[in-house]
């Protein structure tokens, strides 16, 4: 079974920077268009950004300049480095794995940016 394993959300100031992981298990890593999207309470979830196996990207406007996702097809792990975070990027951020007819949710870690 597909399993999304998400880490290293916390604490931040605006500013700071943040790294978060998704290690993957039982999924064709290399086939699929991996993501991060974000939701914050009373929001929908939106996208932050993609990333497909020839390393072709898409971001959000509103991280675009300040949020790099890569991928790891060796580990199966996809990341997403996050720097001069603002009070705004507050949300769970979620795993997503898509490939042809599915699409997978990990359970999200939070990031709070706050002073």
């Amino acid at each position: 079974q597909v399993q999304l394993l998400e880490s290293g959300g916390g604490l931040v100031q605006p500013g700071g920077s943040l790294r978060l992981s998704c290690a993957t298990s039982g999924v064709d890593f290399d086939l699929a268009i991996m993501g991060w999207y974000r939701q914050a309470p009373g929001t929908q979830r939106e996208l932050v950004a993609t990333i497909i196996s020839d390393g072709t990207t898409n971001y959000a406007d509103s991280v675009k300049g300040r949020f790099t996702i890569s991928r790891d097809n060796a580990k199966e792990t996809v990341y997403l480095q996050m720097n001069s975070l603002k009070p705004e990027d507050t949300a769970v951020y979620i795993c997503n794995y898509r490939i042809w007819g599915g699409s997978y949710w990990g359970q999200g870690v939070q990031v709070t940016v706050s002073s």
